[in-house]
């Protein structure tokens, strides 16, 4: 009889057993078998530089999201959930994001990551998230490699891909500097290489007198901008991260070196890159104004300027800030994470309420989201690439400010065209709708 027992027991205990793997695996339906998502919550993670030398700007980013999160959380959430974004400090190196990436989706059992940033870092991680088929949603990076559908369907980027804006910005250098001396001082890695592709496409080879990298963590770039004074380069296009934006132009200002700059979005915040170079200086015994030394910095714009308190995204930004994290600066960081946290808000609520991770990926797949942007997302079953350019923008007083109409591009050999349709209104309540 105790024999005959124990099948009918072994049995009971593999069905229990099998029914706890579906419930921790994600590919079920509903808020019982999805990691990370209740009746009432959904969790998703994020790595950041908190710390270090990308963290100046960078570290704003979470607290941003968050606080864009607890905005709509407070009107009840996305069909009742409310999101909880968890964000954690790897301090820019690759070797963090890897330890801390698997403790978000490991442990933490994350349902997505949403706006982890970093080129040289998130590229670490790419291939877990998608063997581990978890959503890895709106990188902060314009690398191309996250726009590979077939490689990676998990994975989507967010900004204009660097190729994208080089492009922009090398028709701008091409059509306003002519026949002038150019040098590109550059991260060395996709950052840098994606965007001297663009800028290739249209800046003459011939006046590129002078291609310098720097390594990220190495703050001693003397020998670069040396290297690039000495070509005689009139115009300096900086694909750089906001430390290096700053570094780059206390080194020139000591050499007495002054080209026109012309700087990729990432590294051309105007309220960080001046806060830069007062703290960069301090830490020499000098003093300097920031906000001159960035006065008629040239770079590009996809979403609206901080100063434009006319805009309604920038009104409902504003708001969110005042109301979470007044003791942030409301600049473009602030701006960008807000902006992002806004869009996936709209695939969440676009996934509908029975929520599964690949239901997420089916309905940002569908594309026609809409938003803070100037320009449109590329969204569809065949590109993760994110908005498709951007408008041109120049510091003036201390606040960037746009001219002309945004353009977009391709990352081929397709032209800069104007985009004329007008930006979409913030919804009322700053929720997106169903």
């Amino acid at each position: 009889m105790v024999l005959s027992r124990r099948p009918r027991a072994a049995v009971a205990i593999a069905a229990a057993l099998a029914l706890t793997l579906t419930a921790c695996g994600g590919g079920g339906s509903g808020s019982g078998s999805t990691p990370g998502v209740t009746d009432t919550e959904v969790l998703i993670g994020s790595t950041l530089p908190l710390t270090g030398n990308a963290a100046p700007g960078y570290s704003e980013q979470g607290p941003a999201a968050k606080a864009m999160f607890d905005y709509i959380n407070a009107s009840g959430g996305i069909h009742g959930r409310k999101i909880n974004l968890k964000y954690v400090d790897d301090a820019y190196n690759p070797a963090n994001t890897v330890t801390l990436t698997k403790q978000l989706v490991l442990e933490d059992k994350v349902f997505a990551m949403v706006g982890a940033l970093g080129t040289p870092t998130h590229t670490k991680v790419v291939d877990f998230l998608n063997s581990s088929r978890v959503p890895d949603l709106f990188v902060a990076s314009g690398c191309t490699c996250w726009d590979q559908p077939d490689k990676n369907p998990y994975t989507y980027g967010w900004q204009p891909d660097y190729t994208v804006e080089g492009k922009i910005l090398g028709d701008y250098v091409a059509k306003n500097f002519a026949g002038k001396k150019v040098a590109y001082f550059y991260q060395d890695d996709d950052f840098g290489a994606d965007g001297m592709k663009g800028l290739d496409k249209f800046i003459d080879q011939s006046l590129v007198v002078s291609r310098q990298p720097y390594q990220p963590g190495n703050t001693d770039v003397a020998a670069q901008v040396s290297a690039i004074a000495r070509s005689g380069a009139e115009v300096v296009v900086l694909e750089t991260i906001p430390a290096y934006t700053a570094l780059f132009k206390l080194t020139a200002l000591k050499l007495g070196y002054n080209p026109q700059l012309v700087a990729s979005s990432v590294g051309a915040d105007p309220v960080t890159v001046a806060g830069l170079l007062e703290n960069f200086a301090k830490q020499s015994g000098a003093s300097v104004k920031g906000s001159d030394l960035v006065e008629g910095l040239v770079s590009s714009a996809y979403l609206p300027a901080s100063g434009n308190a006319q805009n309604s995204w920038i009104q409902l930004f504003k708001k969110v800030h005042d109301t979470y994290i007044p003791n942030l600066p409301f600049d473009g960081n602030v701006i960008y994470a807000m902006s992002y946290a806004y869009t996936f808000a709209q695939v969440l609520q676009a996934a509908g309420k029975d929520l599964t991770r690949q239901g997420l990926i089916d309905a940002l797949n569908k594309g026609g989201f809409t938003g803070p942007g100037l320009v449109p997302f590329r969204y569809g079953p065949d590109s993760h690439a994110g908005y498709t350019g951007g408008q041109i923008s120049t510091i003036r007083g201390g606040q960037q400010v746009l001219s002309g109409t945004p353009l977009t591009t391709d990352d081929g050999d397709g032209p800069v065209m104007p985009y004329t349709q007008p930006q979409p209104a913030a919804p009322a309540n700053g929720v997106p709708a169903a």
